[in-house]
């Protein structure tokens, strides 16, 4: 199977002077896909193509800040790069394309932009799967020294010009992009992607706006929602890699959803690394398609 065969790439004006690089394929129920940090929306290459095997419309956007997607004039609370906001680019972004209601799955920081728009846009959503995650306020409010010593780069990427400073004098050195064996594990067309993404100081200062936003803007949305008894109502996957620490740090991670969600099923350990996408694009997409048509 090639890379995104059958897709159409474009790009989106979804508002306020941001457009979205996505890819789009298929017929049939929607599904966005939402990438992590530091990828872009190629990290889907391998999943995206099975949902339409399935009989999905699949829609895979770069976040904004990420990839060619844009990246809008930050502020100093850093909220154009918060969840809201990126929720708010996702929503436009479907309805754009002729998608009032749809079905989310987001990995990694793509996660809180699912579970985001979810709570926002309660109407939009018809199924969230989130890979690797919990609430941000919830990881913050366990940050042990644990949670410091593996998670430390959110405390990093918080600091003023220094993170900047530090990736883009040795990008590819900064995210192991040239480790043997990279290229083939994540596929030459989306470790290209990822390159050039990560060789662009733009790119690089607003992914670092995205953490900024999180530890600021996106924990106070996630205390006023459980503060006013606001959840996820739709039916909610939780997936996490294996081989990754959300489980070592939080035992079962379904335990902290279930109070974010009325209605969580099914879900699980994959035996994957952190990009479960590009390492077990079967086994993962074998756990979606049951429970996008549930």
């Amino acid at each position: 199977m090639g890379f995104f065969d059958g897709f159409e790439e474009s790009r989106v004006d979804v508002g306020d002077g941001v457009v979205l690089r996505v890819r789009t394929g298929g017929a049939g129920p929607p599904v966005v896909l939402l990438h992590g940090h530091p990828r872009t929306h190629t990290t889907w290459h391998r999943v995206a193509p099975l949902l339409v095997a399935a009989g999905h419309t699949v829609v895979c956007p770069d976040l904004r800040g990420y990839g060619r997607s844009s990246k809008p004039p930050t502020a100093e609370d850093h909220a154009p790069y918060s969840k809201r906001a990126m929720a708010g680019d996702v929503v436009a972004l479907m309805r754009a394309l002729g998608h009032p209601r749809f079905a989310l799955v987001g990995h990694d920081r793509g996660s809180y932009v699912a579970m985001r728009t979810a709570l926002d846009h309660p109407d939009t959503v018809t199924h969230l799967a989130v890979v690797d995650c919990i609430p941000v306020v919830e990881h913050l409010e366990r940050a042990d020294v644990r949670f410091a010593t593996a998670w430390w780069h959110w405390f990093f990427f918080a600091q003023p010009d220094k993170p900047e400073r530090a990736i883009s004098a040795d990008p590819e050195g900064w995210y192991g992009s040239l480790a043997p064996g990279r290229a083939e594990a994540m596929g030459e067309e989306n470790h290209a992607d990822h390159l050039a993404a990560i060789r662009d100081p733009a790119t690089v200062h607003a992914m670092l706006e995205d953490y900024r936003a999180g530890l600021g803007v996106d924990r106070a949305a996630d205390e006023a929602d459980r503060a006013a008894g606001r959840r996820i109502g739709c039916p909610t996957l939780v997936l996490w890699s294996a081989r990754d620490d959300l489980a070592e740090l939080y035992g079962d991670p379904r335990a902290i959803w279930a109070g974010w969600a009325t209605d969580l099923r099914g879900g699980g350990p994959i035996d994957s690394g952190h990009h479960m996408a590009e390492e077990a694009p079967d086994e993962l997409a074998a756990a979606l398609l049951p429970f996008l048509i549930g």
